[in-house]
């Protein structure tokens, strides 16, 4: 029987849709391998929501390709190119979009196929177990995709489509499934997680959805990630900080601070520094994590100068610098003035330096201070690798702890830091 391999690319949303169509390819019978070299069949699932994530998916593409695999073009690049990226690279045998994962199967078995839905549609294949590429401590939970918010320069809606939710009761069922296989800590993820439910139950359901995982006796952690600014409600913050199995960490991309970029960007004009004084009133011990865009077209030097005060002022915990990539299809590709790649790449780095000034004293602030750690690997050296409630998996930072007291990967230990450096943190118990 042929071997089927999978490289996936891209965020985390990504990753769940690679998991599922693995878990479609074993609940039918295929044989599944890890190992891309000892496949037959590489399907490649792409990200397409900058031009760099773009490049790193091609790169893949192609060495299969020089690796003599037959290759499947999954996910963002067949769904944004569709019929152009056939006739690029023709080498592929078959290609699928971002909501047609689900024919993977058929695919396979014909070594042949075209799956790119004109108008995506995300419907959550519920009768399908994900086969878990990664497993550890963490595991991500999607609640929802597509997205019904037209930011200037986002093309997600036009790769995933309208919102689309998942029923409570599904997504208490996989978090049992996985509380049972020993993951401690559930990420909920989504292209924004605050519209939750509107689509099912009429409103927002963000806060009946945390309620009813904060029962489940095995989980120790309840991440949120990409919430959305204006949909943090104070009855949210609320519940967020109430319930004890739920993180004090709020994941809010502003993406900008000026009105004239929120404006031009089709974000939500708010006062956000009055957003991050409410959300550390309402959650005291909140990590906040935010990003933002430079080089967005028309950004002026007074733009920037107020998201440079910004960032200096509020002193954010955990942040993203993203250079503006311009999209077709999108409002922000016409705009003018562009800004000149070496302006953004230059505003980057001065916003990335203010904050590794402001990440390191936030770090010195820790030290001597007990904070709660999953634990997440043990190096052969015998050093713990941890992450704190501060940190999210794999975009914040790490804490390395140095014991004798014998743990496993998934543990809550409460740890005392005794060192500190830009982004990670050293620690004992």
């Amino acid at each position: 029987m042929k071997q089927i391999a999978l490289i996936n690319h891209g965020c985390a949303k990504n990753l769940v849709d690679s998991e599922l169509m693995l878990g479609k390819l074993a609940q039918d019978g295929f044989k599944i391998t890890l190992d891309e070299t000892k496949a037959d069949i590489v399907i490649i699932n792409t990200c397409s929501f900058i031009h760099d994530a773009e490049k790193e998916s091609v790169k893949s593409i192609f060495d299969m390709i020089k690796a003599g695999k037959k290759v499947i073009i999954s996910g963002c690049l067949p769904q944004k190119y569709k019929e152009e990226l056939k006739e690029l690279i023709p080498e592929a045998i078959a290609f699928i979009g971002t909501t047609d994962f689900d024919k993977i199967s058929e695919i396979i078995k014909k070594e042949a196929g075209f799956e790119v839905n004109k108008t995506p549609q995300y419907n959550y294949p519920e009768n399908i177990k994900r086969q878990q590429i990664t497993m550890g401590a963490s595991s991500y939970i999607k609640i929802a995709d597509g997205c019904n918010f037209n930011c200037g320069y986002c093309i997600i809606p036009r790769l995933r489509g309208p919102y689309k939710s998942r029923k409570i009761e599904n997504i208490i069922k996989e978090a049992q499934e996985l509380a049972s296989k020993g993951v401690t800590e559930i990420v909920l993820i989504a292209q924004d997680t605050t519209s939750y439910g509107k689509d099912i139950y009429g409103k927002p359901s963000l806060k009946e959805l945390l309620i009813e995982l904060n029962k489940i006796e095995d989980l120790s952690w309840i991440r949120i990630m990409y919430t959305y600014p204006s949909l943090l409600t104070d009855d949210l913050l609320k519940t967020i900080n109430k319930l004890d199995k739920v993180v004090k960490y709020i994941d809010v991309p502003l993406q900008h601070v000026s009105k004239n970029m929120l404006t031009a960007m089709s974000r939500p004009v708010m006062d956000n520094k009055l957003l991050i004084k409410n959300i550390r009133k309402l959650i005291p011990n909140a990590a906040i994590r935010t990003t933002f865009i430079v080089g967005y077209p028309g950004e002026t030097n007074e733009d920037f100068q107020e998201l440079y005060d910004f960032i200096k002022e509020m002193k954010i915990d955990k942040l993203g610098i993203f250079e503006f990539s311009r999209e077709k299809n999108t409002k922000a590709y016409s705009l003018k003035p562009q800004i000149s790649a070496k302006v953004k790449k230059q505003r980057k780095k001065i916003l990335m330096e203010l904050q590794q000034q402001i990440s390191k004293e936030i770090n010195n602030n820790i030290i001597g201070k007990k904070i709660d750690c999953i634990i997440e690997a043990i190096n052969e050296d015998g050093i713990i690798v941890a992450r704190s409630y501060k940190d999210a998996p794999e975009v914040d930072g790490l804490v390395f702890i140095n014991t004798t007291t014998p743990v496993i990967p998934g543990d809550i230990v409460n740890a005392k830091i005794t060192g500190a450096v830009e982004y990670d943190l050293i620690a004992t118990f």
